[in-house]
């Protein structure tokens, strides 16, 4: 049931972390080799049809769960929980004290990722943010169809999970640009864009903002904050 208070939802990966930890290029190749082994694929194709599904779908396993009846449950004990989450990621004290300075009586805190739940709760174990958020929405791999961001669906999933109806009240952060332009067009309040230093800011905005440290959100949404 809704309880009034707002929500911000959180994108998990390359968001929480920075890019520079390198976790999605562990990642790819994870992903490339398990499509070389599933598939008997070289190096080259492998790589090639990995990129291609996920561009067409939003990830990578939706295309092998599509046209080669792979079992995400297995690709997932395979490919997200194999990542070395605890010898790369540490705790980070500045980023938690940050989440800590949320007002809660007026929002919540949630996760929204189209990993897995166990690579969420591996991730943020590892960041040292256990006990900050009040849910987590991720895709769900042991369902016959994949939903993720950034299909409308998953974020009507989010909005159930977190309890909340008006699309006024929920803000978002994420990396990935795709994902932002979806929230936006879904009608969310606020469609944050997360940027690397490095990253060049995008000639068509995919949201409401752009941002390159958590610190920002301050300023784009003060009445949030203690």
């Amino acid at each position: 049931m809704a309880d009034g208070k707002s929500v911000f939802f959180f994108d998990i990966d390359n968001c929480l972390y920075a890019r520079s930890y390198k976790i999605h290029q562990i990642m790819a190749k994870l992903i490339d080799d398990y499509f070389m082994e599933k598939l008997d694929l070289d190096f080259d194709a492998a790589s090639e049809l990995h990129q291609r599904y996920y561009k067409d779908y939003g990830l990578a396993i939706e295309g092998l769960v599509r046209h080669h009846e792979i079992d995400p449950l297995e690709y997932n004990s395979k490919v997200d929980d194999m990542l070395p989450i605890a010898d790369v990621l540490k705790p980070d004290p500045k980023l938690r004290a940050f989440l800590e300075s949320f007002d809660r009586t007026k929002v919540k805190l949630w996760l929204f990722t189209n990993a897995y739940k166990t690579h969420a709760q591996r991730v943020i174990k590892a960041l040292g943010l256990e006990g900050l958020f009040d849910g987590l929405t991720f895709c769900d791999y042991a369902e016959p169809i994949l939903i993720c961001k950034p299909k409308p669906e998953m974020f009507e999933r989010a909005m159930a999970a977190a309890g909340v109806t008006d699309k006024s009240k929920c803000y978002f952060i994420d990396d990935s640009y795709t994902n932002i332009k979806g929230s936006k067009a879904f009608g969310w309040a606020k469609s944050i864009h997360f940027l690397d230093p490095e990253d060049p800011v995008p000639a068509v905005p995919a949201g409401d903002a752009v941002v390159r440290d958590f610190a920002e959100l301050r300023e784009l949404v003060p009445d949030l904050f203690v």
